[in-house]
């Protein structure tokens, strides 16, 4: 499987919410936080840990 970010990276990114660990989802292009279920987009290998970035599927997109 394909990876968005490299392993060690990943390794060291929390959540800016509940500072969990972060899993990749490949197919979203986004990782998302295995505590409370934030996404963080990630584009062209840079994930965006900003919280006006941070996203809950499902949810209205809000403007900036």
């Amino acid at each position: 499987m394909a990876e968005l970010i490299s392993a060690d990276l990943l390794d060291i990114l929390v959540c800016l919410d509940d500072h969990a660990p972060l899993e990749e989802l490949v197919d979203e292009s986004a990782l998302r936080c295995t505590g409370c279920g934030l996404h963080y987009p990630v584009r062209d290998g840079i994930p965006w840990m900003l919280e006006e970035e941070a996203y809950r599927p499902g949810e209205p997109a809000t403007e900036s």
